[in-house]
């Protein structure tokens, strides 16, 4: 039980780290959500139309729309045409948005790379399989409950 406690409280504090930015910037919690998901996906080479991040976010249309809206307005993101196919519309996150981020997410980034330093490559690996099987297990939980 006692990783299951440092689980928690590892997020609770990373919650209250992305809140806080969120606040400086005038940002709703989803905002925030929908900001890391559309940085993710572009890591991963994915495209994201303002379907697929609602449908990620569990918001109906008019939420999404919404909030594609206000991060538009701030200059976080910006809808265009995908060339692959001129009638859908994907999102693309703004340089600003990554500034924004860098500024305040760099540090405490650059903080967690230094202590990730205190391992070895084999203490890493099994750090990142026991991560990777934890977000398993809330994912399914959490799919399992909205079915």
């Amino acid at each position: 039980m006692r990783l299951v406690h440092l689980l928690r409280g590892l997020t609770v504090e990373l919650d209250l780290f992305g809140a806080e930015f969120a606040s400086r910037n005038g940002l709703h919690p989803t905002d925030l959500r929908a900001l890391i998901h559309l940085l993710d996906a572009d890591r991963a080479g994915a495209v994201v139309t303002p379907g697929r991040l609602g449908a990620a976010l569990h918001l109906n249309s008019a939420g999404t729309t919404g909030l594609v809206d206000r991060l538009e307005k701030l200059g976080l993101i910006r809808r265009e045409r995908d060339p692959q196919d001129r009638r859908r519309v994907r999102l693309v996150v703004e340089d600003r948005a990554m500034e924004l981020g860098q500024g305040f997410f760099g540090g405490l980034i650059g903080d967690l790379l230094g202590a990730m330093r205190e391992f070895g490559p084999g203490e890493l690996d099994t750090a990142r399989r026991f991560l990777e099987a934890m977000t398993g297990v809330v994912t399914a939980a959490r799919r399992a409950g909205q079915e």
